[in-house]
Parts: structure tokens; C-alpha cells; sequence
């Protein structure tokens, strides 16, 4: 693949973030891989890594994830842990929630079909 095409390519993954009751709630845009496992990392953490132990990721603008991601979300999910957190996934494509079950990463994180069932969950 040739400069031009990557740079044409919708990859670049944009996150948001919200505290909802305690909760973050990261909203995720794009491709995660590689080139951007440190946008999320900071994006679930927090720029410091000392972000809300209680974190909800919804990755419904999400299209692709490779192993980079579920490493980050694994990360996560063993860091809040310790502060007697959780992580939380909801809204992932079908694509992306199936990576996550042949992984078996949904068996370490709860996976919800929408972002407000993850908060009341």
C-alpha cells in the first residue's frame, strides 16, 4: 500500500470522554491497531494513567480492532482492577465484538449492546 492510500484511508481513530456518575465514558471513532494503541491507552487512562477506575469504552463508531487493542483494553481492565475497578465494553460492530469473543476477551470484560446498559449493569 502506497503513502497515498494509507493516508486516504478512514484510520485515524478519534476518542472522546465524559464522566457520567463516577463512570468515564470513552467514545471511540475509527481503526484501532498499531499506530494509535497509544491514543487509546490515554483515552481509557487518562493522559497520567490515573483516570476513574470505572471505565465504559463505546466502540459502536469502531470498524476494525487488531490484537494491539484487545492488549490495551487487557492493560486496562488489570490496572483498574487493582483500584477494585472495571472496564466495560458496549456498542461494538458485530466485527469487532466477534475479535473480542474469539479472544475471549468478553469473558474478562463485560461486553453491553448499548452504552447505558453498561453504566447500570
Amino acid at each position: 500500500m502506497t503513502h497515498t492510500e494509507q493516508a486516504d484511508r478512514p484510520s485515524r481513530l478519534s476518542a472522546d470522554h465524559r464522566v457520567v456518575e463516577g463512570v468515564r465514558v470513552v467514545t471511540l471513532r475509527g481503526e484501532i491497531d498499531h499506530d494509535v494503541q497509544d491514543v487509546l491507552k490515554g483515552a481509557l487512562l487518562g493522559a497520567d494513567g490515573a483516570g476513574p477506575a470505572r471505565i465504559v469504552a463505546d466502540l459502536s463508531g469502531v470498524t476494525f480492532m487488531d490484537s494491539s487493542g484487545i492488549n490495551v483494553f487487557v492493560a486496562a481492565h488489570q490496572q483498574v482492577s487493582t483500584e477494585d475497578g472495571w472496564v466495560r465494553i458496549a456498542g461494538a460492530q458485530q466485527s469487532v465484538l466477534r475479535v473480542l469473543q474469539l479472544v475471549g476477551v468478553d469473558t474478562l470484560i463485560p461486553c453491553h449492546p448499548t452504552t447505558e446498559q453498561a453504566l447500570t449493569a
